[in-house]
């Protein structure tokens, strides 16, 4: 199964329905299944930003499974429209970057009993 490491607060925010998008520099023709891996080193700075969802985090563990259906170039029309579904989750689209961005659409997203597992970049495959 494809895994995608994604570090927290953003992979709870995945897992919990508040985030539809992950967000890279590179695209990808991948569709189907995928599971998200909350990255053991943390982002504590935008976590701070969270504090009042309550979201419980699981650094270093397999959280959740979805399905990607689609990988799009991010335009201003997307970051409109993100901006007015959640300021505070998609509040770093409003950076200005010198490369291309890539949204991954991720649907159908179920929390699972956490796996513990090692990260990597780019999607990796775990295997039991």
């Amino acid at each position: 199964m494809k895994v995608i490491t994604i570090k927290e607060p953003y992979a709870t925010l995945i897992a919990e329905g508040y985030k539809e998008y992950e967000f890279r520099t590179w695209k990808t023709s991948y569709r189907g299944d995928i599971l998200i891996h909350a990255a053991k080193t943390p982002n504590n700075e935008n976590k701070k930003r969270f504090i009042d969802r309550n979201l419980n985090y699981k650094e270093g563990f397999i959280i959740a499974k979805a399905n990607i259906t689609d990988c799009v170039e991010v335009d201003d029309k997307l970051i409109k429209e993100l901006l007015n579904k959640d300021k505070e989750v998609y509040k770093n689209l409003s950076i200005k970057r010198d490369k291309p961005l890539y949204g991954f659409k991720l649907e159908n997203v179920e929390r699972i009993n956490p796996i513990e597992a090692k990260g990597q970049l780019g999607l990796w495959n775990y295997n039991k």
